[in-house]
Order: C-alpha cells, then sequence, then structure tokens
C-alpha cells in the first residue's frame, strides 16, 4: 500500500478534506449531537461543541501520519461540514482498508454520502493502492448497506451478534469490493475531480 494520508477529494457537489476547529459547530449541529444519526454507531451524541472540538483536535493531532484517513465532508455550496468519513482499520498484510461514515440526517436519501464514499474508493484503489475495502453495518440499518451497494460493496455475509453499537449487541452485515473489480469510467465517473 502506499501511504498519502488525508488528502482533499472533490466530487460534483462535495468537498472531502482535513478538519478543521471551525468545523466544529457545523459538526455539532448537523451531525454529531443528533441521535438519530449517531443510533448505529458506537459513539454516544455530542452534549456540547467543546467536546467536539476537542474530538476535532485530536483527529488534527494525528493528520501528519500517512496512514490516517479522515475526511469531513463539506457541501460546496453551503460550504458547510454535514458529514465525515474515514478509515477505521488498515490490515496492511491483505491490504485491506475498512471505512466508516456518518452523515446528518438532513441530507440523508439524496446520494450525498454515495458520492463522498465513490471518491474515497476510487484514491484508495488509484493513489493508496489498496486491495480491498470493506464497511459493515447493523442488520437492522439496511439503509447503510444501501450506500455500500450503490458504491459497488458486495454482500459477503452477516455476523451473527457480532458487535456492539448503541442499540447493544447485533448482527453484522459485511460488504466489500476488491481492485479487480473496481470500473471506475463505469462506476465514479460523477466523482471526477
Amino acid at each position: 500500500m502506499n501511504y498519502l494520508g488525508t488528502k482533499s477529494l472533490e466530487t460534483n457537489r462535495l468537498l472531502l478534506r482535513k478538519f478543521e476547529l471551525g468545523d466544529a459547530s457545523d459538526m455539532y449541529n448537523n451531525w454529531a449531537s443528533n441521535p438519530n444519526v449517531t443510533k448505529f454507531l458506537v459513539w454516544e451524541p455530542y452534549k456540547n461543541v467543546a467536546d467536539v472540538k476537542e474530538y476535532i483536535q485530536s483527529v488534527i493531532d494525528k493528520y501528519e501520519k500517512p496512514d490516517i484517513y479522515d475526511w469531513v465532508i463539506v457541501d460546496k455550496i453551503s460550504g458547510q461540514a454535514i458529514g465525515n468519513i474515514s478509515v477505521v482499520s488498515i490490515n496492511e498484510q491483505t491490504s485491506c482498508i475498512k471505512i466508516g461514515y456518518c452523515l446528518g440526517e438532513e441530507f440523508w436519501h439524496k446520494g450525498i454520502m454515495a458520492e463522498a464514499f465513490k471518491r474515497v474508493i476510487k484514491f484508495l484503489f488509484e493513489e493508496a493502492e489498496c486491495n480491498r475495502i470493506e464497511s459493515t453495518h447493523d442488520v437492522a440499518n439496511p439503509n447503510s448497506g444501501k450506500v455500500m451497494e450503490k458504491c459497488g460493496l458486495k454482500y459477503e455475509g452477516t455476523l451473527r451478534q457480532a458487535a456492539v453499537n448503541n442499540q447493544g449487541v447485533y448482527d453484522c452485515v459485511v460488504r466489500s469490493i476488491l481492485k479487480s473489480e473496481y470500473n471506475h469510467r463505469e462506476m465514479f465517473t460523477a466523482s471526477r475531480r
């Protein structure tokens, strides 16, 4: 793999870039304080902007490492930070990257997360040279699975009672895409820089 760190990426509607402390209010207001957004995540909703700033600073402190990939998703028209997408784990032996994401509820069902995820996939396969990208979701959260399907991730199986989130222990659906399956002309033309 070729570790490049969190480079800025663009799509038609979005800018994916490193977090800045100035994103704290948007992060708090648009997604981090909303229990509907965090329902299937492993962290509780934030109670105040100060705690969000502390979290963002911890991310900023890690950006010097080339194996850290943590993007804030910015809507180009409004300039607002509306969500984030990140690499949550890397398996160097298999060149496998696991992706996690969340998006403000106001922006659901508009193809925004699929657009962001497709651009990250393009970057990870074409520039970071990984071989496999995977993501997981709670079986009770099929909309997250639909995002993954739109991005070309194939269903691999359901691991029964294999993970924990804010709902408790859950059945974990695993989806993935391999570099050999990736075709940027078919899947990512809308995400060109």
